[in-house]
């Protein structure tokens, strides 16, 4: 049973769905105004790991996640120009294509670096419907106000403001700055207010609707509450995001979707820690964000930033290097490399090591068993290079029988089941590669030689294969079998 940490109770959880097997899952997607950088990327691959061990833990996973394509404004809060709208004025281009492209560069991103993708990836433009039938609920229970520049949902009257900080509405309103979050001088009542439908400002955005307080577009925080909704019902089982979310744009969700409803919103909160670089918070005045383009330019593998991103634990900050992707590079390989040598050992104990599998057994228990602990990767990462180690020097001693060593390889895919660094994919690839004519020529030939008893030809053309192809060739009871040298 997963159990992960609950920033309200402040103590570890079992994940249990609200209705039968099926998890309710919703995150926060991008604002599609950008590309999406390498701290935006680990937010979603921790998301990916959570998710891949719900399903191995025999749950379906409902999973939703937004796309921001209108009311994010440049202050994450209630001021300056909508994101989009920006983007489109410097790249001279309309804002429906800034979407369209960013859209697809996102999931293009995903699908590199193996992230399961959700069930729903509804947008905001599209479910301005639903968002204005909540603001209506709201109206009418008396949780909003109206100014100039919007509706505005009142703080104070919801008892429960704060509790994901750990701050009630008094301490928030105490902690913050006047200002800080909204300006004042428009007639904001309390500093942690916030928009849930923006009148139209000249400039100010791309998109424009019609309500009955005035024309204009949706708060920010109100998009995911109406989504949400919409595809997993009034109560979540799990809500994604980054550590960035919880003291405003989630702490406003719950505010308004637990006023709207009356009942509790999510269930379990999953937050995941900033990604720094070189110890520094990335920012683009220190020219320190990166995105996945910038990455594989550098000639690393997606699949490396994938290992390097779920490498630590979610809840604690991880520290991006080059150094320190180039170590994860390297121990991709060694990983590659060892699946490598067991699909093509050929040399089998006559027996099993009962002794070795039993080893490998519990390696692979204690592996699931740190991921159900608040997903602690640290400690289930190295119980599958215990395995690694120790079945490499029992493979150099030709201790595993045939059987042992596919054990093993099963055991490996069952780690790659949540890991996704696409093992079972390399595998098949591998067995099914062709080979160049040349080199199947030079095979075929050998083998001919070899039926004529001129083992010093053959034992020529094996050399050849080896010096100029880098392909080992061997020959057993089954025949000829050949593999890439490493």
């Amino acid at each position: 049973m997963l159990r992960i940490y609950n920033p309200i109770s402040r103590k570890k959880e079992e994940v249990t769905p609200g209705h039968g097997r099926t998890i309710s899952m919703y995150a926060c997607g991008p604002t599609v105004y950008y590309f999406a950088h390498i701290g935006n990327m680990r937010t979603y691959s921790e998301e990916d790991i959570l998710k891949r061990v719900l399903i191995h833990n025999g749950y379906s996973v409902k999973h939703i996640m937004n796309i921001t394509d209108v009311g994010h404004l440049v202050g994450d809060g209630n001021i300056g120009e909508d994101k989009i709208a920006m983007t489109a004025k410097k790249e001279g281009k309309d804002a429906k294509e800034i979407v369209t492209f960013y859209t697809d560069a996102f999931f293009s991103d995903l699908k590199e670096l193996n992230i399961l993708l959700p069930d729903k990836t509804p947008k905001a433009t599209e479910h301005i419907k639903e968002m204005l039938t909540m603001i209506k609920n709201l109206y009418n229970k008396g949780f909003l106000y109206k100014i100039r520049t919007g509706m505005y949902f009142d703080t104070s009257k919801f008892k429960e403001y704060g509790v994901l900080t750990g701050m009630n509405f008094n301490k928030m309103n105490e902690n913050l700055i006047a200002g800080a979050r909204v300006k004042r001088e428009h007639g904001i009542r309390n500093t942690t207010d916030f928009a849930v439908w923006r009148f139209l400002e000249d400039g100010n955005n791309w998109m424009v609707w019609d309500s009955e307080w005035g024309r204009g577009f949706p708060g920010w925080h109100i998009e995911c509450s109406a989504m949400s909704m919409k595809y997993l019902g009034e109560t979540i089982d799990i809500h994604c995001g980054g550590v960035d979310h919880i003291p405003i744009h989630h702490t406003n969700e719950i505010a308004q979707s637990e006023a709207a409803t009356g009942k509790k919103f999510v269930t379990h909160w999953f937050h995941v820690e900033f990604l720094t670089v070189n110890g520094s918070k990335m920012s683009k005045s220190l020219g320190n964000i990166y995105t996945l383009e910038d990455i594989k330019k550098k000639g690393f593998e997606p699949v490396a930033l994938r290992y390097f991103l779920i490498s630590g634990h979610y809840r604690q900050k991880l520290n991006f290097t080059f150094e320190a992707l180039e170590s994860a590079q390297r121990t991709l390989e060694y990983i590659f490399g060892f699946v490598e040598r067991l699909t093509s050992h050929m040399k089998f104990s006559e027996k099993s090591n009962k002794k070795f599998i039993d080893f490998a057994t519990d390696a692979k228990s204690k592996f699931f068993k740190s991921l159900d602990d608040d997903l602690d990767m640290p400690n289930a990462l190295s119980s599958m290079h215990l395995l690694i180690r120790d079945a490499n020097k029992a493979l150099d001693k030709n201790a595993l029988s045939e059987e042992d060593i596919a054990k093993v390889l099963d055991i490996m895919l069952s780690f790659d089941e949540i890991l996704g660094l696409g093992i079972g994919k390399k595998i098949v690839e591998e067995k099914h590669a062709p080979l160049d004519k040349e080199i199947e020529d030079l095979i075929n030939e050998r083998n001919a030689l070899r039926g004529i008893k001129d083992f010093a030809g053959s034992d020529r053309i094996r050399k050849l294969l080896l010096d100029k192809y880098k392909i080992i060739v061997e020959d057993t009871s089954e025949g000829t079998k050949w593999k890439k040298a490493k």
